[in-house]
């Protein structure tokens, strides 16, 4: 652990320290350095690593903390080229807050107390609010700021409440003390509804489709690096609180779950159907997550070993593509100042090699073996269909309209004919080639050994 704080720590304070000429290079270099280290943690799979009595890493956590601190660099190397341009201070500010999220969003995965967990869970939203109403391009930012903040409170305060409730009645909030005193819990008065209470935080942060609201308005508004932000580690916060609970909860509370189950199914064939009528590029992208993010809760709540499994991969392989989608539409908007899919048709006639990385992100977005993706949908619909046979024709109809709006993706924002305003743009820098290889490469590399999110 010691490894990684150190330069964790040297990351925190070199924004105010590094002189204005070399800033980003000093940043993004400490953040690679950050990530290729955090890969230690996968040694930490096989059995719970105590840090002390209030941090752990077991296999739940470990990998969802790798992809937090690898997912650092490729912020910072994305925001670059608007962000240089603002006065040194903001410059500062702002990857001192990058930084800072980052910071508090793997404390959360650490955190081996419920109250300590709760806690940095909401620290996390303090930063985001800064980048999406400091940073954000539209007016509509505050707006955006409004609905996250009212949404992810709304489910923080039944949490929250839960929470005390337990440590009333059980005596500790501590995770491996819980899980010893799993049975208790279904004695308790009115048990089914406190833990409706705690998955209803989980739910709103993942999002489920009826608590979605938030997450395209927070995507739309957000610069670029809170967009890869949110898509790739904030999202993941719920998904960890519901895997952590899961384990806590004893299965006398089986049945609460195929109702969620079945409406988090239709929110992921909602979503995609969504997907397939927008028109905004970064939208559609957000919508996307809300359908990947759907399997993750249906899967989470069958609670075997091929869904929690699928669903740890799901949620890194959606975290890597989900991110390298933004940077391609970041550096469409970079050129053209738009994000309206019909103003950016023809682009793979100037800009050949960054059609050949939205191919790429395209197809490993619709789960096209035998990539990541591919291996983590196919572990929960495996299970989804030994749960109910049922399932099959939801989850059916979902991968058809999944593949038709990764397709009208690529065709709308790649082919077609070019529009005259498109025929001057800037070719691709070497930056965008590094930062969109640090997504895609490692979603390929662990396609061969994907034992590591098992």
């Amino acid at each position: 652990m010691l490894i990684i704080s150190l330069p964790l720590i040297i990351l925190l304070i070199s924004p105010w320290l590094s002189p204005a000429k070399r800033l980003w290079e000093t940043t993004s270099t400490l953040s690679l350095v950050v990530a290729i280290l955090s890969t230690t943690w996968f040694c930490s799979q096989k059995a719970h690593f105590f840090i002390d009595s209030y941090f752990f890493v077991d296999q739940i956590s470990s990998p969802l903390l790798v992809l937090t601190c690898w997912l650092t660099a490729p912020t910072l190397l994305a925001s670059q080229s608007k962000i240089s341009k603002e006065p040194i201070p903001r410059q500062r500010t702002y990857i001192f807050t990058i930084i800072m999220l980052q910071v508090t969003t793997l404390l959360s995965f650490l955190a081996g107390n419920l109250i300590l967990f709760f806690i940095m869970f909401e620290a996390t939203m303090i930063p985001t609010l800064i980048i999406i109403t400091r940073w954000g391009a539209q007016k509509e930012r505050m707006m955006a700021g409004t609905y996250l903040i009212f949404y992810t409170l709304s489910g923080s305060m039944a949490l929250l409440t839960a929470l005390l409730f337990f440590h009333e009645n059980i005596g500790t909030l501590s995770l491996p003390l819980l899980k010893e005193a799993s049975s208790q819990t279904s004695s308790l008065p009115f048990a089914p509804a406190w833990w409706t209470a705690c998955f209803l935080a989980f739910l709103v942060k993942m999002p489920l489709y009826g608590v979605h609201l938030w997450l395209p308005k927070a995507h739309v508004e957000a610069p670029i690096a809170g967009s890869m932000i949110l898509a790739g580690t904030l999202l993941k916060l719920g998904g960890y609180g519901i895997l952590r609970m899961g384990t806590l909860i004893d299965d006398s509370f089986l049945y609460l779950a195929p109702p969620l189950i079945v409406f988090s199914l239709f929110g992921v064939f909602l979503s995609a159907i969504l997907c397939s009528r927008q028109t905004d590029l970064k939208s559609l992208i957000a919508f996307s997550s809300v359908s990947h993010m759907g399997l993750v809760i249906a899967a989470s709540m069958i609670k075997t070993d091929w869904s929690i499994a699928g669903a740890m991969i799901l949620m890194i392989s959606h975290g890597l593509i989900s991110s390298a989608l933004f940077c391609l539409a970041n550096t469409s908007y970079e050129r053209t100042n738009s994000r309206t899919l019909i103003l950016l048709q023809g682009s793979q006639i100037i800009l050949p090699l960054t059609a050949a990385w939205w191919l790429t992100a395209a197809l490993l977005n619709m789960a096209l073996p035998p990539s990541l993706n591919f291996i983590g949908e196919m572990s929960i619909l495996t299970s989804l269909f030994q749960w109910s046979n049922l399932t099959l024709i939801i989850t059916g109809l979902s991968i058809v309209f999944t593949t038709s709006y990764s397709l009208y993706l690529f065709w709308s924002s790649q082919r077609e004919h070019l529009p005259p305003h498109t025929k001057l743009l800037t070719p691709i820098q070497t930056r965008e080639h590094i930062l969109l290889s640090l997504h895609i490469l490692p979603a390929l590399f662990i396609a061969l050994k994907p034992d590591l999110m098992f």
